[in-house]
């Protein structure tokens, strides 16, 4: 076995578990290139892919190299001790120190093979560090928990410290993996807390961040799983330093305060990764309001098994991505996922023998391979120009950001029907909406019937936490009221809601996409022609068994995935 194990190159806590028959060679091989990629340590990948919970690690690790086993949840930090290794060496080794006796420092890792570890820190704090084996799970909680109580208070941002701080002068921007203060001067307090703020968010998932002032108070929140949270609200007079420090780092105008502004952060957070914020200002009673989308390329390769689309709906989605010419609509409110799921078709089909053109407002997430452009109404580049330009450049595949007016939806349903793919969105409530709202723009309903190949319709909703969801009692009535058929709530169906863990937010944690995936079909084409409504069109897709979203919402609550409180939410006009 050892002979074996040798072969592929594993070493320290991955060999060990392999030998000791708790991980396969093929997973210990796969988490160790992962960890590589992402330099992240070894246990921290393990436990993040699922492949050993965190307590058999720990357990493991803590019997064969004979390192000690602390239960974190017993132990109270002192922030001294803690202090005395600097937040670098604790990020990057995933390692805290936990008490200290004499000249000996007692630090906690969840993988105890990392002798760089004790090396480095044994340098820096001249002590003799002994390690303890800690759950990686609970290590990770108290390591964020533990920084963030030893982060410089933000009362005590607004002295003198602060002069200056406008005219920092910020090239590229890049975040290490282990360092989340690596942007500007570390010497500056609003730097550093502006830098906490935008890698927590990135940490948490969040989709934006807001900066915003009030006339007594400043309040920062991030939009996570669709949900506003409060995160941090700094002093009131610090307002015009963070607005200064993120329009800096955005390249916008710092002495333009009365007009909005937008621009671009580009963070680089390891070799392989990194993410994109779109930056909005907006002067309002009390100041600059701030709002950062945090724009992440490897949302558009999770891949369409990812998105929650039923298996139906994802055939009927890869069925019209296949057809060489027509029109694809995604449909639905801000917020939603559309550029999500567009770019996820665009992905699919960027092969070496297509030529992709998309046209957007702005380009949201930048993907090699595709040809994008940046609508510029100022310029005179709007997405009918865009439009006009691509049919001439020979394209296979055009993406169009959002058909706005009259002149944009002619030209996108002429290259529709003259052998081209186009992809696009629409602001409609639903897919049989969509068909007359072009009709109302002012598209001929044969043009309308001829061109469009399929329209989805969709919406997020959160995902319960399979860790502490709970079945809810609900009475049959009222399953039935809902809109759950009989068959369903005669065999003892078991709905779920919300529970509340230290790995979720409020029993919720991530999202996923209900749709109504609606083919346009002859029958359809026949109704667009003779000018019927989006009732009678609604109608016919209820005879073609297509799930309305209240449907695919429901089929998402029978299969436990997220809760009836949710779809209401989501689906309820």
């Amino acid at each position: 076995m050892d002979t074996a194990v040798s072969k592929v190159s594993l070493m320290g806590l991955a060999r060990r578990l392999v030998l000791d028959g708790l991980l396969s060679r093929e997973d210990a091989e796969r988490v160790q290139r992962t960890a590589q990629v992402e330099k992240t340590p070894f246990v921290v990948q393990l436990v993040k892919d699922g492949v050993l919970t965190s307590e058999k690690v720990a357990a493991a690790a803590s019997a064969e190299f004979g390192a000690p086993l602390i239960d974190l949840a017993a132990v109270e930090i002192n922030p001294d001790t803690a202090k005395l290794v600097e937040e670098k060496l604790i990020r990057r080794h995933h390692a805290l120190p936990v008490f200290q006796r004499g000249k000996v420092l007692f630090v906690a890792v969840s993988d105890p093979t990392r002798l760089d570890a004790v090396d480095e820190i044994s340098f820096h704090t001249r002590s003799t560090v002994e390690l303890v084996v800690a759950d990686e799970n609970k290590l990770g909680r108290l390591i964020d928990k533990t920084l963030e109580a030893m982060d410089t208070s933000m009362q005590s941002l607004a002295g003198d410290d602060m002069a200056g701080l406008e005219n920092l002068e910020v090239g590229d921007q890049e975040i290490g993996n282990d360092d989340s203060a690596a942007l500007g001067s570390e010497e500056a307090p609003i730097v550093r807390f502006v830098n906490k703020v935008l890698v927590d968010a990135i940490r948490a998932g969040a989709s934006d961040i807001h900066f915003e002032p009030y006339e007594k108070y400043y309040r920062v929140r991030t939009r996570q799983d669709g949900v506003l949270r409060e995160v941090a609200r700094p002093p009131i007079a610090l307002a015009p330093k963070l607005a200064a420090r993120l329009k800096v780092m955005s390249r916008l105008d710092i002495s333009e305060r009365r007009v909005p502004q937008d621009g671009r952060i580009k963070l680089k957070l390891s070799q392989t990764r990194a993410i994109d914020f779109r930056v909005s200002t907006c002067p309002t009673l009390y100041g600059e309001k701030i709002v950062m989308r945090i724009l992440d390329p490897s949302s558009a390769k999770l891949g369409i098994d990812a998105l929650g689309y039923e298996p139906e709906q994802k055939d009927r989605y890869l069925a019209a991505l296949n057809r060489p010419y027509g029109m694809i609509l995604v449909t639905g409110p801000t917020g939603s996922g559309k550029t999500v799921s567009l770019y996820t078709g665009v992905n699919i089909l960027n092969t070496d023998d297509r030529n992709i053109s998309t046209a957007e407002d702005p380009i949201e997430i930048q993907l090699p391979g595709i040809n994008q452009v940046n609508v510029n109404p100022r310029v005179g580049l709007t997405f009918a120009g865009a439009l006009r330009s691509f049919l001439r450049q020979d394209p296979d595949v055009i993406l169009v950001g959002e058909i706005r007016d009259l002149e944009t939806a002619e030209i996108a349903v002429k290259a529709a029907q003259t052998g081209h793919l186009v992809l696009s969105t629409l602001h409609t409530n639903d897919a049989p909406k969509t068909l007359t709202r072009l009709a109302d723009i002012g598209i001929a309903p044969y043009s309308i019937a001829t061109a469009v190949n399929l329209i989805i319709a969709q919406r997020l909703v959160r995902r319960l936490c399979e860790k502490c969801k709970q079945p809810v009692e609900v009475p049959k009535e009222a399953l039935l009221k809902e809109g759950f058929n009989e068959k369903d709530v005669d065999e003892g169906m078991t709905i779920f809601g919300p529970g509340g863990c230290d790995q979720c937010t409020d029993g919720y944690k991530g999202r996923t996409g209900i749709y109504q995936v609606m083919p346009v079909s002859d029958a359809m084409g026949r109704i667009i022609m003779a000018e019927g409504n989006a009732i009678e069109i609604a109608d016919q897709a209820k005879k073609e068994g297509i799930a309305d979203l209240r449907q695919s919402g429901l089929k998402k609550v029978k299969d436990g995935i997220t809760s009836l409180e949710e779809v209401n939410r989501a689906t309820i006009e």
